[in-house]
């Protein structure tokens, strides 16, 4: 084990300590003067470990102290302790010469009241809330389809990494324009509005606002707890997400935006989420429509290939030879038809004719009977039509002649 150095005095005359042996010796005067004290202060930064440990801030307005308070001595309080939670603590001060610093290490804590931030807080809350800032019918809707997204926070911070890596990492595929602003400290209550009215007066094109921070203690995280910026958020026309990473609790900045993510990277992740899930659907409906093509395309490539091997386009001549010889039967056939029926006809005309021919007054003619006719051209069929002296025209089967009437017999 090494061996601690001693003091010693240099050639000055002068005692000298190594860092170590100061802070030791500062632990074991602090650990002597103080071995049992009360402190009244307001929780700031307060975390809770998987161990069971508390670790966080003792503060006033002008000072603050670092505290721990181990799982066996807080496994038996009645509440949480939270942020801006004004309390009275009971412990000891010590110090971790490790690193040069001093704590109080809290074995009782009691609550006494609200901080003078978690006061203020819950009287701006109540107050803007009254006006209506907070009221759902004045949120703006977030765009489905986002292109351009400007952000106000910290150049330096965390918050913009996160959110520029998801964008990244989503392939979101979007203008982004950012405006630096201190998100911290007296200056971030002007500089932040003053980057929200400046991003509507000059970039109306944008399509959405983030705002926010990474995580911190109340303090750290005030600026966005303040009344400029609650109505800087308010004004915007563009609609705004907060995204100030704390998680669980709410800023008076995530009650005024028109929608509220937990963190600056699920900030960005709502904002091109739809975009994407449009993006994801327009893909899978041209991966649809290159099958529909392509089965398409398929199909109608094997009915011209069928095409181009039938006999049309192989040996086209033996259709035309086919339909000639098609074309012929059909003739001859229809000769043969015609012959059939004219033979009928002829046949049936020959009987008809001959039936006609009995019945005609040329035949009765032709067996030496006579027609004849007065001069009017009238058929004579009784004598009482003529006299004797008349003209008659006789008819036979051959010729005629005019004959006159010499006596009448009835």
């Amino acid at each position: 084990m090494e061996q601690e150095q001693e003091l010693y005095f240099d050639s000055g005359g002068r005692l000298v300590y190594t860092v170590s042996q100061i802070n030791n010796e500062i632990k074991e005067v602090l650990e002597g003067s103080y071995p049992a004290v009360w402190i009244e202060g307001e929780i700031s930064n307060f975390k809770s470990y998987n161990s069971g440990h508390f670790y966080f801030y003792l503060k006033d307005e002008k000072s603050q102290i670092k505290a721990v308070m181990f799982s066996f001595a807080n496994n038996s309080l009645s509440f949480e302790p939270q942020d801006g939670m004004k309390v009275l603590v009971f412990g000891r001060i010590s110090a971790y010469p490790a690193r040069g610093e001093y704590q109080i290490i809290v074995s009782r804590i009691e609550q006494i009241g609200i901080g003078d931030l978690a006061k203020k807080f819950e009287q701006l809350k109540k107050q803007l809330e009254h006006e209506g800032l907070f009221d759902d019918a004045h949120k703006k809707p977030i765009p489905s389809l986002i292109n351009r997204i400007g952000i106000v926070t910290s150049q330096d911070g965390a918050a913009l990494r996160d959110i520029l890596t998801v964008l990244d990492s989503l392939g979101a595929e979007v203008e982004v324009l950012i405006y630096p602003s201190r998100v911290q400290g007296g200056e971030a209550q002007k500089e932040i509005p003053q980057a929200i009215r400046y991003l509507n007066a000059h970039h109306k094109e944008l399509d959405i606002l983030l705002v926010g921070r990474g995580g911190g203690s109340i303090e750290d995280l005030w600026a966005f707890n303040t009344e400029p910026v609650a109505r800087a958020i308010f004004d915007s026309q563009i609609p705004i997400i907060s995204c100030i990473g704390h998680e669980t609790d709410f800023t008076i900045a995530d009650f005024a935006a028109d929608l509220r993510a937990p963190t600056p990277s699920a900030a960005a992740e709502m904002a091109v989420r739809n975009k994407l899930e449009i993006v994801k659907n327009l893909q899978y409906a041209k991966e649809n429509l290159i099958d529909s093509i392509n089965d398409i395309y398929d199909d109608n490539f094997q009915q011209v290939k069928n095409f181009a091997l039938s006999r049309a386009f192989v040996s086209p001549h033996l259709i035309y030879e086919d339909k000639i010889s098609y074309v012929v039967q059909l003739d001859d056939d229809l000769k043969l038809i015609m012959d059939k029926f004219l033979s009928a006809k002829q046949e049936k005309l020959s009987v008809m004719s001959h039936q006609l021919d009995l019945v005609s007054p040329l035949s009765v003619l032709k067996r030496g009977y006579a027609v004849c006719s007065a001069d009017d051209g009238s058929i004579l069929k009784d004598t009482s039509a003529i006299s004797v002296g008349d003209n008659i025209t006789v008819r036979l089967a051959k010729g005629n002649f005019k004959a006159s009437v010499s006596s009448l017999q009835s």
